[in-house]
């Protein structure tokens, strides 16, 4: 071989290692990953490139990445997601959660929480989505899906959710398949004071659309039967929110007040393919319900906020918080976190989220497990006590690092390189 040929394989070699030599944009180095969609909870490393999952395996070099975060003794697992929410947030005095100021700006309250996508749950109906679309999801760096409301004008009060006029299954189908079908996600119906017409168009709608139906039943007087609703009027897939509500008097429980035994019913409908969300809120998570139906096997489907302003500096706080709650329950965190990732993807029909896949979005929740002595409130206000709490170190969306509540990934201030 003669030497300029030598030379020039070299010079190859060494662009090769420039080019090639870290591959990787990020290192999340030694952290517990759990990612059940793909039965990951071990020890592992994740690295990140152009906004994607690249790799998960047990070693990965750390000369591999031009960043590289030690996330040892940590908690990784996909970014949560929320899918009920008040997100369209604005400035109406006279409305409740559409364009109000009872609803919130998702960023302030999703990374913070290791939540990288949230899902507005009714907030708005087909005549306003589009405001809410520009004013809020277009301006987030949070991903925003949505349910639309089955009243056109979305969840602007209680008179108005009670106008059937205004309840139009062609036009709500039409807003989610001709205009939006990868942003809403599915159709709610709530708040309504009669009998079964509310859930009857919503699933007429959900039924041109081929999208779920959620359902908060509260507010009948007296109350409707939760078994007829779960047996003769949803299909499979389709959610019923604010599971473990106690009441007030207008709404049926899934544990019989007296007994303190989960309704044989529930069960069937749980197995039928009836999706049981948490929608905590400020007034639909009680420890009377919640404690004795998980400790008798009716565990959550999907566990989600219900933020707003009345939700969030009471019993709920944020997701983290809320999580919390069911490790203290008993339930395991691999549990806890397949109903706040996975579950909730396929609950909205979007199994490319909730999960840590390669060339799935880099959409990465890093949490601690604090040890220690919690109180953690219901919406009745009682506690109960706990040992471990989450709480969220760094999240990441699309490979950014949008939160990192101890400075996990930047260096000490006496130690930054010059620029």
């Amino acid at each position: 071989m003669s030497r300029s040929i030598l030379l020039a394989l070299l010079l190859f070699c060494t662009a090769a290692t420039d080019v090639f030599g870290q591959p990787y944009d990020l290192l999340l180095k030694g952290g517990y990953i759990i990612d059940p969609k793909n039965n990951i909870d071990g020890k592992m490393d994740l690295a990140i490139t152009d906004g994607k999952i690249a790799k998960v395996a047990t070693s990965i070099p750390v000369g591999d990445a031009k960043k590289v975060v030690d996330v040892t003794g940590l908690i990784v697992t996909p970014g949560i997601i929320d899918m009920h929410v008040h997100v369209f947030w604005g400035t109406d005095p006279n409305s409740y959660l559409a364009n109000a100021h009872d609803a919130l700006p998702p960023d302030a309250f999703s990374f913070r929480a290791g939540v990288t996508t949230m899902v507005d749950c009714g907030s708005s109906g087909w005549r306003n989505f589009r405001q809410f679309k520009e004013q809020t999801i277009d301006r987030s760096q949070t991903r925003i899906l949505a349910f639309i409301n089955i009243i056109g004008v979305g969840m602007v009060g209680r008179y108005e959710e009670q106008n059937v006029d205004d309840m139009n299954p062609v036009m709500t189908a039409y807003m989610i398949k001709k205009m939006f079908p990868t942003i809403i996600v599915g159709i709610k119906s709530a708040h309504y004071w009669g009998d079964f017409t509310s859930v009857d168009k919503a699933e007429e709608a959900g039924r041109l659309a081929n999208v779920p139906v959620i359902v908060d039943f509260g507010e009948h007087d007296p109350p409707n039967s939760i078994e007829e609703l779960f047996m003769k009027h949803f299909r499979p897939g389709d959610i019923f929110t604010h599971a473990f509500a106690d009441g007030p008097k207008e709404r049926e429980t899934v544990v019989d007040d007296v007994t303190g035994k989960v309704k044989p019913f529930v069960f069937e409908a749980q197995k039928k393919g009836v999706i049981f969300d948490i929608g905590h809120g400020g007034g639909a998570f009680a420890w009377k319900q919640a404690i004795p139906a998980i400790k008798q096997g009716l565990l959550p489907n999907t566990i989600s906020s219900d933020l707003h302003t009345l939700s969030m500096n009471s019993g709920m706080k944020d997701m983290a918080n809320l999580m919390s709650k069911f490790l203290n329950i008993g339930m395991s965190l691999q549990e806890v976190i397949l109903r706040s990732t996975w579950n909730p993807a396929l609950a909205i029909k979007h199994p490319e989220l909730g999960n840590l896949s390669v060339g799935s979005d880099a959409d990465v929740a890093v949490f601690s497990l604090r040890k220690g002595n919690f109180g953690f409130i219901d919406t009745k206000r009682t506690k109960l006590m706990g040992t471990q709490k989450l709480e969220a170190e760094l999240t990441l969306r699309a490979g950014k690092i949008v939160w990192d509540l101890n400075g996990l990934s930047v260096p000490e201030w006496d130690q930054k390189p010059a620029n």
